[in-house]
């Protein structure tokens, strides 16, 4: 009974059902250390290459999700990840800040220490992020000192952030024992370099240390200034700050916006050891601490009226790539490596920045709906080389390689200490498309040699020579080294292409080729294996006065059906989470598929839960009996059953306003304020930072011929106007821009028949997509939102907006009389509404609600990522003047904008989805009237599915309340 026991908490903690009891050393964590010299950080004296991903679980709202990321990157060959705390996602008001339910911090630290990630913690102040404000709350749009400088008003909120955030973090530390955190970032591409920025960095640093952060401290240099080095650097045009260590950005991985089509990205930066050096060289800017880009292109963020990038990015910024940019950055001492996206997740809600749109997929390596890209398959090979090379945590460089062929050039690396030589082999330019074929000398200790190799394209070869691995002694390979576990060693190279493998022995060994076409000779006590990537080849090395080995040559597919995790080399699934005890496996398939594990202990495995039985074979594994099952079809249903209802009731004449505040303020400290004489009515001196705002303003006298309003909305904003309750028309923010203006003047025609003295009414609704970031340090996030001047004067003006969603944040919802109402929410009485065709040829100026109901039966054990399908996805833009807010459970997922695009499918989070139960799908259609502007089709999509996945409990989505 008591083995039993053992073997299901075994089971549960591996699918991750409970956690593992505290032991007695846990209740009392160990101390350890982070340290750093000018090689690598160094944790409790042992050297770290830090491969790291950036996941923001703010753009996740499903916490059981992020165990479901996390597991991938680490599962991928992460061993890291970074994460930006995002402050307006915490605090809807000065002094009130919620780490509850979706953003529970304290929680997804628990789980990258439980994948086994260490963790980059990026909590601001200032994230930029391409989210709203750069991560500032609405409430600090109000103040008047500059932000990110030494301003007290400014400092005193920032403390009030970073007292509740470090709390937190600090209790995650690796340097106590109780967390994976490592590292930790005070200010983002800061930018300005003045006194009061200097107080500013210096205040920080203080700060946070007084706070309990005993981990490196730095700060992320955008686009390698050497502004913030850390004091004593010593290189001439650097700005010193307090600092611990200097990092810096860089994506110069070109784009898909002109062409969309891949195509190559452009030539891959020295930006280190082979660079210029000097203050702008990069790593170089700080020679005493390790090189460290804090951010470095996973993809691109897209934005409003593109024609949908991110596909492209993921392809441009792929395979070839990540092999030739990454590999640049190693070869040049850049031993802390941050991808920035490596899941970049949905800005839902009020979440964006004016410079995006919902999807912040960014072409990462897993997209938005959380399905690995092939990209993240390579990401898996070169994580998994640096975990099995622990030498490339030091290296320096070494003896110039002179290649046959002048379109090649190959870095060299040396570690001092063991003797390991890293080669790595590109183009020159590292952009070209040729193929060729060329030699290069390979000289270390064990000798000399001529290494025969080949790159077609935008490629790189990790190669290292003079390394012992699995109890061999590997001479060089022209494959690259993978992965090793329980006497095996994995290599892999391009399909189709010769590889050489060249090992030593003190006798010669008995060599059996249990698959594939592998010859070998024997000369010097040197064994050299000669084979073509094809597939997978085996071979079985035993004697030579070394332990017995199975080689495995595979080609880049092949071995990317390999996962090394927990001691084990398991092949086969299309995921493998976790391995606990030899035995308990967890992962994910996407159809029936083999499971072959070398390490296995015994002949019984436990793959999700369920017994599998294994026999052994030849190359010392164990495979299953039978393939693991695949996943079940989905069975989304059609969506139907809609009602709706109007949804501008504010556009009325006799609307009743008299609980509205009034627009009465005489100042303001935004940088759009009102021309002399006429009232503040930015919506954020109102407290209305997130979302649409209504504005109903009285006068009396005539209108004239035109009316002008100037409003600020954001990237690709918009403003509708009524006057006495006739609709004048509509004014939208141009798009298909990198920068988008974020401010207007919209002009409207007077009908003649409302050109008389008044009393009038002029009824107004501007949709805020976003406060401006303060990239610039230019308080540009106190650009108004909302209404800034009309060309009327004598207006009495009241405003309305949203309030902050208790459960689902500040950022949830605005102001729509529909919202306010709770027309978005489960459970509310919409029997009385009409019902209504979708799709709707035509559609009323102004909001209509549209409300419906489906119920999904997705089998328990499978994983599928929903999304929400508006129009036709192979258009960027259906022309339709209209826009959705797409609310699932009361949760604001995204919009959608016709005739802006490019955006069709919105991802609906399991958890906030209920998979095994009733949703409630609401649309908020905001119409410029007319046919050709009503709701296109809206349908369920299968965005992946895999049988497997994580347990996902429910997110609280309160409903409708009388």
């Amino acid at each position: 009974m008591r083995r039993f026991l053992s073997f299901l908490l075994a089971l549960l903690v591996a699918t991750g059902l409970c956690a593992a009891p505290a032991s007695a050393a846990e209740a009392a964590p160990p101390k350890h250390q982070v340290t750093f010299d000018k090689y690598s950080l160094m944790l409790d004296g042992r050297r770290q290459v830090v491969w790291s991903g950036e996941f923001h679980p703010f753009r996740l709202p499903s916490p059981d999700l992020w165990r479901d990321v996390l597991q991938k990157m680490k599962a991928t060959g992460y061993n890291a990840v970074s994460i930006y705390f995002d402050w307006n996602y915490h605090s809807p008001a000065p002094g009130v800040y919620d780490f509850s339910g979706v953003r529970d911090m304290d929680r997804v630290l628990d789980l990258a220490a439980e994948a086994g990630l260490y963790v980059i913690a990026r909590p601001g102040p200032y994230i930029n992020a391409e989210v709203t404000g750069g991560g500032f709350p609405a409430w600090l749009n109000t103040q008047a000192g500059r932000a990110r400088s030494d301003a007290p008003d400014y400092l005193a909120a920032a403390d009030e952030w970073l007292t509740a955030i470090d709390r937190i973090i600090a209790r995650h530390q690796y340097t106590d024992g109780r967390g994976s955190v490592i590292l930790y970032q005070i200010e983002n591409e800061l930018a300005a370099t003045g006194t009061a920025q200097k107080n500013y960095v210096a205040h920080l640093y203080d700060k946070v240390k007084a706070d309990g952060i005993t981990v490196p401290v730095f700060h992320n240099d955008k686009g390698r200034n050497g502004i913030w080095v850390p004091p004593g650097s010593g290189v001439p045009g650097t700005v010193e700050g307090k600092v611990d260590l200097y990092a810096f950005d860089g994506y110069p991985g070109g784009t898909c916006r002109t062409d969309a089509t891949p195509g190559n990205p452009n030539v891959a930066p020295d930006w280190g050891t082979y660079g210029p050096g000097g203050a702008k060289g990069g790593a170089s800017a700080s020679p005493n601490t390790p090189g460290f880009v804090a951010e470095f292109g996973g993809g691109w963020f897209d934005y409003w009226g593109s024609n949908g990038t991110y596909p492209c990015t993921a392809v441009r910024q792929g395979p070839g790539y990540e092999r030739v940019f990454y590999g640049t950055n190693l070869a040049n001492g850049l031993t802390i490596q941050n991808f920035y996206m490596t899941f970049g997740g949905t800005s839902w809600g009020g979440l964006a920045a004016p410079v995006v749109y919902s999807s912040y997929d960014y072409g990462a390596a897993i997209d938005e709906g959380r399905q690995l890209r092939p990209k993240v398959l390579t990401m898996k090979e070169i994580g998994s080389f640096l975990a099995t090379v622990p030498d490339l945590a030091k290296l320096d460089r070494g003896a110039p390689v002179t290649p046959s062929s002048a379109a090649v050039k190959v870095y060299h690396n040396v570690n001092p200490d063991t003797g390991v030589h890293f080669y790595l082999p590109v183009h020159n330019p590292s952009n070209a498309t040729t193929d060729d074929s060329f030699t290069f000398p390979l000289s270390t200790s064990d000798g000399d040699y001529t290494v025969p190799l080949r790159l077609n394209g935008q490629d790189a070869k990790y190669l290292v020579a003079n390394f012992d691995v699995a109890g061999q002694h590997l001479v060089y390979s022209t494959s690259e080294l993978m992965a090793q576990a329980a006497g095996t060693v994995l290599l892999h190279g391009r399909p189709g292409e010769d590889g050489e493998t060249v090992l030593r022995y003190a006798t010669q060994p008995r060599v059996d080729v249990l698959a594939g076409d592998v010859t070998t000779t024997w000369s010097g006590n040197d064994l050299r294996l000669n084979y073509r990537h094809d597939g997978l080849a085996r071979v079985r090395i035993s004697g030579g006065g070394r332990p017995a080995v199975t080689l495995l040559l595979a080609d880049d597919a092949a071995a990317d059906t390999f996962w090394p995790v927990g001691g084990l080399l398991v092949r086969g699934p299309d995921l493998v989470r976790t391995a606990h005890a030899g035995f308990v496996l967890t992962g994910d398939t996407k159809a029936p598929r083999d499971l072959e594990v070398w390490g296995a202990r015994g002949p019984l495995l436990w793959w999700n839960g369920a017994p599998v039985p294994m026999r052994p074979t030849t190359s010392g594994s164990m495979v299953a009996l039978r393939p693991l099952p695949g996943p079940a079809d989905p069975r989304l249903p059609e969506l139907t059953g809609w009602r709706s209802a109007p949804g501008s009731p504010e556009a009325e004449p006799g609307y009743d306003d008299s609980a509205w505040p009034s627009a009465d303020r005489t100042t303001t400290n935004s940088t759009t304020p009102p021309p002399a004489g006429q009232p503040v009515l930015t919506a954020d001196d109102y407290g209305f930072g997130v979302g649409d705002v209504w504005y109903r303003g009285r006068f009396t006298g005539t209108a004239g011929e035109k009316v002008a309003v100037r409003y600020g909305g954001g990237g690709a904003g918009v403003l509708q106007a009524w006057l006495d309750g006739q609709y004048l028309g509509q004014h939208v923010l141009p798009s298909a821009l990198a920068a988008p203006p974020t401010t207007g003047t919209a002009e409207f025609t007077v009908p003649e028949g409302l050109r008389g003295d008044g009393p009038h009414v002029l009824s107004v609704m501007v949709r805020n997509n976003g406060h401006n970031q303060d990239g610039g340090v230019n308080d540009a996030h106190k650009e108004g939102r909302g209404l800034i001047s009309t060309s009327l004067t004598g207006v009495a003006w009241k405003l309305q907006g949203g309030t902050a969603d208790p459960v689902r944040g500040p950022l949830n919802s605005g102001g729509l009389a529909g919202e306010r109402a709770g027309w978005h929410l489960p459970g509310f009485p919409d029997r009385a509404w009409a019902p209504a065709a979708v799709p709707a040829a035509t559609a009323d100026p102004g909001t209509t609600w549209y409300r419906t109901t489906f119920s999904l039966r997705i089998p328990r054990d499978q994983d599928t990522s929903v999304g929400l399908t508006i129009g036709d996805p192979a258009k960027p833009r259906s022309g339709g003047r209209y826009r959705v807010l797409v609310y699932l459970n009361g949760w604001n997922l995204g919009q959608y904008i016709g005739d802006v695009g490019p955006q069709h499918t919105f991802v609906l989070p399991t958890g906030i989805l209920d998979p095994h139960g009733r949703n409630t799908l609401a649309l908020a259609v905001t119409s410029d009237g007319g046919p050709g502007n009503g709701l296109e089709k809206v349908e369920l999509t299968d965005l992946g599915t895999a049988r497997g996945g994580v347990p996902v409990r429910p997110v609280f989505s309160p409903g409708w309340r009388r």
